[in-house]
């Protein structure tokens, strides 16, 4: 099966890094995946978390499209209802400008922070999302209605329009909204259990065909943790089971490594959600990997896959992602999806 990967970065940050290394080290991951032949390169939207740096995208955004030669790089996303859309309009007109060709924005309706910091954000409620989406869009082309207070708002730099836009979902609720604008959809499968093959059944069944996309286009997101060994994996992955059971509890703290996880005292209620995190993650050797990652693709009709890795160790992330591509066989001269 011969699937466009893709990677999603939050910047994590692990225990013994500063989240502003954390933030620098983007450029090493953006610059192998540019080399691989990985197809995009995505930066989530999050705040106030100590174990998430990816606080402002549009400028890790610009940092790593400088950096690399053919990769996408976007948004996965940018949380619409934490800013004005002339403001999202505005920083995604002048990344198109910058980098022609090469941008992509996901949009997403939650909050990506604990409620303290979407009231320091002044965020608007998520169900305002298709209004201000359609503000957007109306103010990036100048189509907003004679009368309209923003009628005579002009969105700089002109000459170039918004790049190609995903609406980003983990429930279904964005799919058809996704579908309806011809535009395309990501399902984040990589935190929620909520199966992703309806969410992608109402897309494509919903779907106009647009000047962005002729076709619709879903991406998969998933968990991965690779290595050379079986065994190499299970331990990384510990990391990831111990950090997402903080985070259900409202603990945002910096990546554990394998033997902070392992000298934890996992309660049975709690090796239990662990189990149950486990599920939603794909853990092996390459050829495993490859297996899973496959099996999900196929079961849910996506048309590309976009990993997240979030291991403690700088290097065994890397290679993660460096077995990944050889497993796929990625080929950095064909070019993104």
């Amino acid at each position: 099966m011969n699937i466009p990967l893709s990677v999603l970065d939050l910047a994590p940050v692990p225990t013994g890094t500063t989240p502003a290394e954390a933030a620098r080290r983007t450029v090493d991951l953006a610059q192998l995946a540019d080399r691989l032949g990985y197809a995009r390169y995505w930066f989530a939207e999050h705040h106030s978390m100590a174990s998430v740096a990816s606080s402002a995208p549009e400028i890790l955004i610009a940092h790593v499209a400088a950096a690399t030669r053919r990769i996408h790089v976007g948004s996965g996303g940018i949380m619409l209802p934490n800013h004005a859309p002339l403001r999202i309009a505005e920083a995604f007109h002048t990344l198109e400008a910058l980098h022609p060709g090469r941008i992509n924005l996901g949009l997403g309706r939650a909050p990506g922070s604990e409620p303290a910091a979407s009231r320091a954000l002044r965020a608007f409620d998520g169900e305002q999302f298709p209004s201000h989406l359609s503000e957007m869009l109306a103010l990036s082309k100048g189509e907003l209605p004679s009368g309209h207070p923003f009628r005579r708002v002009r969105v700089m730099p002109e000459g170039v329009t918004l790049p190609p836009i995903w609406l980003l979902g983990s429930s279904g609720a964005s799919a058809r909204m996704a579908g309806s604008a011809g535009m395309g959809y990501s399902f984040a499968s990589h935190f929620s259990p909520t199966p992703a093959g309806p969410a992608f059944a109402a897309y494509r069944q919903s779907f106009t065909p647009s000047a962005q996309f002729a076709r619709p286009h879903a991406i998969l997101g998933v968990a991965v943790v690779c290595a050379e060994t079986e065994e190499q994996a299970q331990h990384l992955a510990l990391t990831m089971e111990l950090a997402r059971l903080r985070i259900n509890r409202g603990e945002f703290l910096p990546l554990p490594s394998p033997e902070e996880a392992l000298a934890y005292p996992y309660t049975e209620g709690e090796r239990e959600a662990v189990r149950h995190f486990r599920d939603m993650t794909i853990v092996g050797t390459p050829d495993s990997v490859r297996a899973q990652i496959e099996a999900k693709a196929h079961d849910t009709g996506a048309d590309e896959v976009m990993v997240v890795t979030n291991v403690h160790g700088h290097a065994e992330r890397l290679r993660s992602y460096e077995l990944l591509a050889a497993a796929f066989g990625l080929d950095a001269a064909a070019g993104p999806a």
